[in-house]
């Protein structure tokens, strides 16, 4: 049995760093066409970008920002279209401000989706049963539970659901590690909470998640998920947990990591941060960027972490990723599997 039915990651996820020229351009080298597109300026205090092709890109994209509540938003003048190896850009200061330095984080779906009927209510799914990835778009019935197909097959271990036609909700969050009781909002800083029944005590199936809740199934409202399954050497959705010391916990994943995304789950007060191998391309990892917020890129090197040829390790006290005793999840896709034609190396 093969460790990895994917020999290259970046085939399926990969993050593309270029520099705003302040007008129109073509970025190439991302090795896909991309589904999903995640933009940051890394210099200026910007909104996070959000597109995907279920959604809309094109001369007119839709596109949400993970630090607020905001409904999707139309633009002409930011993600302008996407190609076979890339994506086009508009004047948009997010996305290409003149010398300002850009990450976007791209992954392949399965196209422009088709209808779904696997749950109570009928979704649109553009999904990539090989890569462990979909995107889900449904209107709410108000119907409480309600099932929506994802169409992965396996069943997702972590989910992210917005609303995109109101501004009531926050990014809600299922992860395997707090389980079905509990969920996380991507654009704050809270603790894992249970105070409402989001997901109706019902952990996902290989074809649909449970919506509990107005914030995923209020009548006449469209939401937008993203699934995560777990593809063994390319994709992991796990935790740990801290000990607050330089010397951190090391974290297996099977993988070189190219892409982390952390939240300390136990403390209501410490934000989300993303780490990425193009931005940081030697240990120690420090260039955190951070969801729930605009701010630009983060640059104390008092606060890293080893990215290494099997998972990741904490070098410092830093309670967003490092708390004692805390429970830390993450998201994390590989650069490289650890065996396979193309194995893992140390950074």
């Amino acid at each position: 049995m093969a460790y990895t039915t994917i020999k290259k990651p970046s085939d399926y996820f990969n993050t593309k760093l270029y520099t705003g020229n302040g007008s129109t351009q073509s970025i190439t080298g991302v090795g896909f066409q991309p589904d999903f597109l995640w933009f940051k300026n890394r210099d200026e205090t910007q909104w996070h970008q959000i597109y995907d092709v279920i959604r809309g890109i094109g001369s007119t994209s839709y596109y949400l920002s993970s630090n607020t509540t905001n409904a999707e938003a139309s633009t002409t003048n930011s993600l302008t279209g996407v190609s076979s190896d890339g994506f086009s850009l508009g004047n948009n200061t997010g996305v290409n401000g003149s010398a300002d330095n850009i990450v976007a984080w791209n992954w392949l779906a399965g196209g422009t989706g088709s209808s779904n009927t696997d749950g109570s209510i009928t979704s649109t799914v553009s999904a990539n049963t090989t890569s462990g990835f979909s995107i889900v778009k449904w209107s709410g019935n108000g119907t409480l539970p309600s099932t929506i197909g994802h169409g992965l097959g396996v069943a997702p271990k972590m989910i992210i659901v917005k609303q995109i036609t109101a501004n009531t909700y926050s990014w809600l969050v299922y992860h395997q590690e707090i389980g079905n009781t509990y969920y996380l909002a991507l654009n704050t800083t809270d603790a894992k909470d249970n105070s409402v029944n989001l997901w109706g005590n019902t952990s996902p199936t290989s074809s649909v998640f449970t919506v509990n809740h107005v914030a995923t199934n209020a009548s006449g409202v469209d939401y937008i998920a993203y699934c995560f399954a777990d593809v063994q050497g390319f994709s992991k959705f796990g935790s740990y947990v801290g000990n607050g010391s330089a010397d951190g916990t090391f974290v297996y994943t099977g993988f070189k990591p190219a892409f982390i995304l952390i939240k300390n789950a136990s403390n209501g007060s410490e934000n989300w941060e993303m780490f990425d191998t193009k931005r940081d391309t030697f240990n120690s990892s420090y260039k955190g960027l951070l969801p729930n917020t605009s701010g630009t890129e983060l640059t104390n090197t008092a606060q890293s972490m080893d990215i290494l040829s099997n998972g990741f390790k904490p070098r410092a006290a830093e309670y967003r990723f490092n708390e004692p005793n805390a429970t830390i999840i993450y998201m994390a896709f590989a650069e490289e599997p650890l065996v396979g034609d193309n194995p893992a190396t140390a950074r």
